[in-house]
Parts: structure tokens; C-alpha cells; sequence
């Protein structure tokens, strides 16, 4: 069925457009809610089951002002959704034999191994226990963007703790991490691989920055909130863990820097996915699915099962959230991110209330992405309402 539906809220005209299978309307229904129960300003769903597309819709406007539609071809940073996907492509490589997991990464970057960090295993910085979640050294504001700066940072820098034994959430170093050894291994930068052997062969639309031109235009503006999340605590609480994770960002509102030109072209692979939900759902359809859809293969059912063994249940150490950690891919948690009620299900939310998900049970494949930056650290009530809606249509 087709959706053009006009839902009116704060005082604003939200359209809503796209497709859907009649089974699943209430999905659609709980898409329209958020723009009446929460703060939506923009944003789109997309579902697959079993390898076929049965929701993919979206609205509202892509910017602050409320002016600019959001279309079908919209994209949107949607922060660490994109180390699920950056997770799901090093697992590739694995999948290829080019890493092993159980290897010291200094095998494959031998410059690596200073400093104490011989023992860091590939496993250990797709768990976040490699014990180098934020960058000591000091370099100017804006380094973020420098990622051969913040690499080589990386390289000469101590663990702070044994690795092996204690998660903290690496912001952003996680991905530095992941694409200097696929860079080792292959000769390509991490993002290129990302593109070249999952985005592009199943025909979807997202990217680890690199975005110019025509790109910027139908670019979705976040809209952060501050008061009550990780932007004002890493000002507030300047000593902490948390506070050191954002040292390398421009000394400017976070508003400014999401939006900015910097953010938007940067290798970030951790954090600057840009993109449609439809196709992170569809990234994440084909790995429920065993590593397939429509004929292009992205991994062995094995390694996918590999991928998705419990690697530890910790409460990390940068924002004190427990997780239930795959192999370079977070498993269903729900006091942090609420993946439905299978506790297989597997996947990663992006600050601000993005999310993509992959069930292997039900072989779904879900995103949800919006640009009205939620006050929680967890993936939130939007989310939550879409895919309690999913489940209760199965």
C-alpha cells in the first residue's frame, strides 16, 4: 500500500510517504505516532522480513526550521549506527581469512605494538576492551578529522588498563582502530571497503563522510538536544573518561560541528555514517538471513554466528551502560538498546535515537533514523514504538 498521509503536531504539517504491506500498517501507524507523541521532526523506517521489503516510509523535514521535506532520497548522519555497520564489514574480512580475530593486531600493524600494547588482540578493539578509548596526547581542536593523526596518536599511545579486561565504549577511536588494520591487510581505507564490497553491491546509499555537492543538499540537519546527555556532561565533568572521548572535536557548539562541512567529508568510521535507513535495514537483512539477500553474498552463515557469540556482559566504563557485546556488533540489551524481544536479535543505535537491527530468528532487518537528537542514552521511545509495532505484526 502507498502512504500519503499529512499528521499535524507542535504546530507544524508533518507528510508522510512511502510504501508498505497491508500486514504491517501498525508499524506505520507507531512511525506517524512519534510525530504526535514525541518531538519528530524528520525521519524514515524501513523493515525487511525474510529478505523482502515490507515497510519503507518516511517525513517530516530535514531541517530545524521546518522548511525543507524530507524525501525519499534523504541521508543522515546517523552517528554509531555506523559502527555496526563498520562491525558487520570487518567481519567480512574475517570472513575472507584476511584477519583473525585471535591475533595481536601488531601482527598485521607491527608500528602498534609500543607501549604495552603487544598483547592487544584484533577481538579485543571490536569488543571495546583494547583499552584505548580516547586519545591522551594532546593535538589542536578539530583532529577528530585527521584520521591518519589520530591513528598514528593511537599507535605510540599506552593502554589504559590491561587490555583484554575492562569494556569502555570507544567513541571514536574504535573505528581509527578497525580501518588501519583493514588498511594493513588490504591497501584500502576502511570506508572504501565499506562501500565498495557492502554498500554499493547491495545497491544502497550510505557512506563514512564523503559527502560534497549534491550530497549536502539532501543531507538531513541533526538537531542535538544538550541539557541532560553526553554533549553537556563532557563539559561539565571536564576530568572524565567521557570528557576526554570529545578533546579532538572543535571548540564550537555540537550543533555547529555535526552539521559542519569537517564532519560531514571526515573518516570517521565510528561515527559519521551517512545514509538511508532503507539501506541500513537491508545491510542488516541480508546478515539475519545468514550473510545473504537477492544473490549478493556478504559473509558465511558461520561467521555470522561467530559474529554474533556473546563476547562479554559488562557495564562500560565511558557512560556506564551494560552491553551485551558480539564480535564487533552489540547483542539485544535492552537497559540500553531495546532490540525487541529476541534475545539474539543484534545491532547498534546511534546517539540521538537511531538505530539498525538485525533479527535472526525472524530474519528481519530494521533501521529507524530521524535527526531530532533525543535527551537519553538509550535508542528511546520512537524507536521503541516501531518495533514493538513490527513484532506485534509477525
Amino acid at each position: 500500500m502507498q502512504l500519503d498521509k499529512n499528521v499535524s503536531a507542535r504546530g507544524h504539517d508533518f507528510q508522510l510517504h512511502g510504501s508498505y504491506d497491508e500486514a504491517f500498517a501498525g508499524v506505520v501507524e507507531a512511525f506517524a505516532a512519534n510525530y504526535v507523541e514525541e518531538e519528530e521532526i524528520g525521519s524514515a523506517t524501513t523493515v525487511y522480513v525474510d529478505g523482502r521489503k515490507v515497510v519503507d516510509v518516511w517525513g517530516g523535514y530535514r531541517d530545524a526550521d521546518h522548511s525543507k521535506p524530507w524525501n525519499e532520497d534523504t541521508i543522515v548522519c546517523m552517528m554509531s549506527v555506523a559502527k555496526g555497520l563498520s562491525g558487520m564489514t570487518f567481519n567480512t574480512l574475517i570472513d575472507q581469512g584476511l584477519v583473525d580475530p585471535e591475533v595481536p593486531v601488531a601482527h598485521y600493524w607491527p608500528e602498534f605494538a609500543q607501549n604495552g600494547k603487544e598483547g592487544v588482540l584484533v577481538r579485543h578493539v571490536l569488543d571495546h576492551t583494547a583499552g584505548l578509548p580516547v586519545v591522551l596526547e594532546p593535538l589542536w581542536k578539530g583532529a577528530i578529522y585527521a584520521n591518519d593523526v589520530i591513528v598514528a596518536a593511537l599507535e605510540r599511545q599506552a593502554p589504559l588498563w590491561e587490555p583484554g579486561t575492562t569494556a569502555a565504549y570507544h567513541i571514536h577511536t574504535q573505528g581509527n582502530l578497525l580501518g588501519e588494520i583493514a588498511r594493513r591487510v588490504t591497501g584500502r581505507r576502511f570506508r572504501d571497503i565499506l562501500q565498495e564490497d557492502v554498500i554499493l553491491p547491495l545497491g544502497g546509499d550510505y557512506r563514512i563522510g564523503n559527502i560534497f555537492g549534491a550530497d549536502n543538499e539532501r543531507c538531513a540537519e541533526l538537531v542535538p538536544t544538550v541539557v541532560g546527555t553526553l554533549f553537556e556532561r563532557k563539559d561539565s565533568e571536564p576530568d572524565s573518561l567521557l570528557a576526554k572521548g570529545f578533546v579532538q572535536h572543535p571548540d564550537e557548539p555540537i550543533g555547529q560541528t555535526l552539521n559542519s562541512p569537517g564532519w560531514r567529508i571526515a573518516d570517521i568510521a565510528s561515527a559519521n555514517g551517512h545514509g538511508t535507513a532503507r539501506t541500513v535495514a537491508r545491510v542488516y537483512a541480508a546478515i539475519a538471513r545468514g550473510g545473504s539477500i537477492d544473490g549478493v553474498t556478504l559473509m558465511r552463515p558461520e561467521t555470522v554466528s561467530n559474529m554474533l557469540v556473546e563476547q562479554h556482559n559488562q557495564v562500560e566504563k565511558m557512560q556506564q551502560r551494560p552491553y551485551h557485546q558480539g564480535r564487533g556488533i552489540l547483542l539485544n540489551t535492552p537497559e540500553s538498546v531495546w532490540m525487541g524481544p529476541q534475545p539474539r536479535a543484534f545491532g547498534h543505535h546511534g546517539f540521538g535515537g537511531s538505530i539498525g537491527m538485525g533479527d535472526p530468528e525472524a530474519k528481519i532487518g530494521f533501521s529507524y533514523a530521524c535527526n531530532k537528537m533525543h535527551a537519553r542514552g538509550d535508542n528511546g521511545p520512537r524507536a521503541r514504538r516501531i518495533i514493538e509495532a513490527l513484532y506485534e505484526a509477525l
